[in-house]
């Protein structure tokens, strides 16, 4: 069996004296899409921004490509090759498209200029609609244009692991379906993906396995096929009734 690309074991996590994580046991393989289900204020978030270094672990020990990452700095650990789509996209609105997707490539500014030009081509052979926008302030874009920068930008820092949080947060049903196209394509290329998300339907749909966090624990984990079937599943997230 390969080595897990990530692995968290025993993460505990604080905001002030309030625990928000006590994580047992969350891996994931390389060429796997993984999603973390819950509720709000289930620890969703805090998992991926414990992860990233943007909140310290307490306890327990977050590994990336054999490489515990727990005591980094984020720019540490995007450097090494993790990138997050953050919830509600977060882009620069008084900016161009052009100019945030740059931004994603702050962590590899020394590298060749060809191989970022080649990541800004498959940016836009992903997102057709974002190459027509390419000097367009992000602000005046509709919800699911910038979920699509957001992506972009993600993507421009050349990613093992790709994190997403809430990636359907705000957007209509038919633009839902094309973002998570999209992601699956993504996968296919070779990224490894994490997804947040509460909607548990779609994660599943293009997911191989899946975690549920309740008050910070970990309190299901299986295949995707297998949470989908579940009952617990079914009438916690996708409103199913006994």
């Amino acid at each position: 069996m390969s080595m897990p690309l990530l692995q968290l074991a025993n993460v505990m996590a604080y905001y002030a004296p309030i625990r928000a994580l006590n994580v047992g046991s969350i891996s994931i393989e390389p060429g796997e899409i993984v999603c973390l289900l819950g509720g709000n204020a289930s620890g969703k978030s805090t998992t991926m921004k414990t992860i990233l270094g943007m909140v310290r672990a307490a306890a327990g020990t977050v590994v990336f490509g054999g490489e515990r990452i727990d005591r980094l700095p984020t720019q540490s650990i995007v450097a090494r090759g993790v990138s997050l789509v953050p919830e509600a996209r977060r882009l620069f609105g008084r900016m161009t498209v052009r100019e945030n997707l740059a931004l994603g490539t702050f962590c590899r500014r020394h590298r060749p200029s060809g191989e970022l030009a080649a990541d800004h081509d498959r940016v836009l052979s992903l997102f057709p609609r974002v190459k027509e926008r390419l000097d367009q302030y992000a602000g005046t874009l509709s919800g699911g244009e910038q979920q699509m920068v957001a992506i972009g930008r993600a993507l421009m820092a050349r990613p093992k692991l790709l994190l997403m949080d809430e990636p359907s947060m705000g957007l209509a049903p038919v633009l839902v379906d094309q973002v998570f196209d999209i992601i699956r394509t993504i996968n296919q290329q070779g990224t490894t993906i994490l997804i947040v998300e509460q909607n548990a339907a779609v994660a599943l749909g293009i997911a191989h396995r899946g975690y549920v966090l309740q008050s910070g624990r970990i309190v299901l984990a299986d295949s995707a096929a297998a949470l989908l079937a579940s009952d617990q599943i079914r009438r916690a997230y996708l409103g199913d009734e006994d």
